[in-house]
């Protein structure tokens, strides 16, 4: 079984005396369905699934949003009775039947004691049409990604050396065969990535080509997603930002280097959506002087990411320059290491809220300067940035610690540990132990 960390998470909802049902959000093929039918059937006695793409019949349950009909007809369809608090019902490709999800809010009034899980893919692009109401208050979010590192740690086989590292103690003393070694699993992620079926390959044949066609395969299917929920003109839209994003990570984000024929208010409409759809991120940008850093946001500036640095490697075709890219930071101008990190960042965050992600960047005639990323742990703003080698130039660095008073910053790069009074220099394969340092 391949191990996700949300599993704790399921264990411990799973024993909340108040919980709210659950949404599973996040893109297609991040592993959603597996794990919850791994948690439903190792820890529940029973566990009773509807899914509205295999079975559309089961949409005629829901012409009532009584719990107790629906359950009974549950039972009709199924077969299968429904307990409280010994069963687990799970709607998957709920996105399929909107009136399934407005029905979360009354399992929760009425019906308590019931755990029901919900999970769909682009739900957004579902229910733009339909007359639909979220039942917000009522209904637990919980987003999902691609395997982050260390997950991918645990699944090629090398769990023990994951869990050495996630105490950052270790990492000072990692000898350099070690650290030389969890460089090179760095690598094999970015040109893997965290998809679940990528990684199911290459466990089973260790066939990097077939893994590079199952990559391409996943990225031709969200396309095909798009068309299924997006009029003509909306699809064409869609499809040139998605196929845009993953040579365009680290900048600025502008519409009109997408296509300059194309109005930037379409653009824009694509990008939000297939960012609701937990495809693309949008790295906001803050003004970095105070906390929250959303308060300091600029709405029209902002950086993309991508789902899946792996995914990005089949959409560029960049695998050869980073097989043979001595330094990762630099592969595909650095966009490669940026990609990982903001990934990495993510994986860290609760997976109760929806992700966010910030940079800072100051531009002046003579003197522009921009950090990768700014973090906010126990009332404190922590920038990155992502850099060659063990030395270099922090000019931006320097100035973002001076104007704000910041204690510490951070460089990532593929060197040792370095931990200095003002800069800590990180390496690539140390973000998570860190931020779980920090979190303490």
């Amino acid at each position: 079984m391949m191990k996700r960390n949300i599993y704790k998470t399921l264990k411990n909802w799973k024993r909340e005396a108040n919980h709210r049902p659950l949404l599973v959000r996040g893109a297609r093929q991040t592993g959603k369905t597996f794990i919850i039918n791994t948690f439903g059937n190792k820890e529940f006695q029973f566990f009773v699934t509807i899914n509205f793409e295999r079975n559309p019949e089961f949409k005629d349950i829901f012409t009532t949003y009584n719990p107790r009909e629906i359950i009974e007809r549950i039972a009709l369809y199924t077969g299968k009775s429904v307990i409280p608090e010994r069963t687990l019902l799970f709607f998957d490709e709920i996105q399929e039947c909107p009136k399934a999800i407005m029905a979360l809010r009354y399992f929760y009034e009425e019906m308590p004691e019931l755990h029901v899980i919900g999970a769909g893919s682009l739900l957004e692009f579902a229910l733009k049409t339909e007359d639909f109401r979220m039942p917000v208050g009522r209904v637990q979010y919980l987003y999902m990604y691609p395997l982050s590192f260390g997950e991918f740690m645990n699944a090629i086989g090398e769990g023990q050396l994951y869990n050495h590292i996630l105490n950052f103690s270790n990492i000072s003393r990692l000898p350099a065969g070690l650290h030389n070694k969890l460089i090179e699993l760095v690598r094999k992620y970015f040109i893997l990535g965290g998809m679940p079926a990528v990684l199911n390959e290459y466990v089973q044949s260790h066939d990097v080509l077939k893994c590079q066609q199952i990559q391409n395969l996943i990225n031709e299917t969200y396309i095909d997603d798009f068309s299924k929920y997006a009029r003509d003109s909306k699809f064409k839209y869609l499809k040139k930002v998605f196929s845009a994003v993953p040579s365009m990570i680290g900048q600025k984000f502008i519409y009109s280097k997408v296509d300059k024929t194309v109005k930037s208010r379409d653009f824009k409409e694509a990008f939000n959506l297939l960012e609701t759809a937990g495809v693309i991120y949008r790295i906001a940008r803050t003004s970095g002087a105070g906390l929250p850093l959303e308060a300091g946001v600029k709405e029209n500036f902002f950086k993309p990411m991508f789902l899946d640095v792996g995914l990005m490697h089949a959409i560029n075709g960049i695998y050869n320059e980073s097989v043979r890219g001595k330094n990762l930071t630099s592969i595909f101008k650095g966009m490669v290491a940026e990609q990982f990190v903001g990934q990495e960042l993510i994986a860290t965050q609760s997976p109760f809220l929806k992700p966010k992600l910030y940079y800072w960047a100051r531009e002046a005639k003579n003197s522009n300067a921009e950090i990768d990323y700014l973090i906010e742990k126990k009332s404190e703003i922590i920038p990155i940035e992502v850099k060659s080698g063990s030395s270099g130039k922090m000019k931006s660095m320097n100035m973002f610690l001076e104007a704000y008073g910041t204690e510490n910053g951070i460089k990532v790069s593929q060197a040792k540990l370095i931990e200095g009074q003002a800069l800590t220099s990180l390496p690539l394969y140390a973000i998570e132990s860190y931020i779980a340092l920090k979190n303490k």
